[in-house]
């Protein structure tokens, strides 16, 4: 359980970098754009796409540092 930890750690710092990278390629989003409307612009998905990543880093750490649970 410690490796996948650390392999989901690993993927998820990578694909923060990566999609923040993306993300400031593309045009900001508009102020007041509900979610459902970002996600068909590339901005938003790009933003989603760095919170899921961000989550998958948390968990690898959760799961690296306990990998039996407490």
């Amino acid at each position: 359980m410690r490796n996948f930890g650390a392999i989901l750690l690993l993927l998820g710092i990578v694909g923060f970098l990566y999609s923040s990278s993306r993300l400031s390629e593309t045009a900001a989003l508009p102020p007041g754009v509900s979610i459902d409307e970002s996600l068909s612009q590339p901005a938003g998905r790009w933003e989603v796409a760095r919170y899921a990543c961000a989550a998958a880093a948390g968990f690898g750490l959760l799961t690296t540092l306990f990998p039996k649970g407490r």
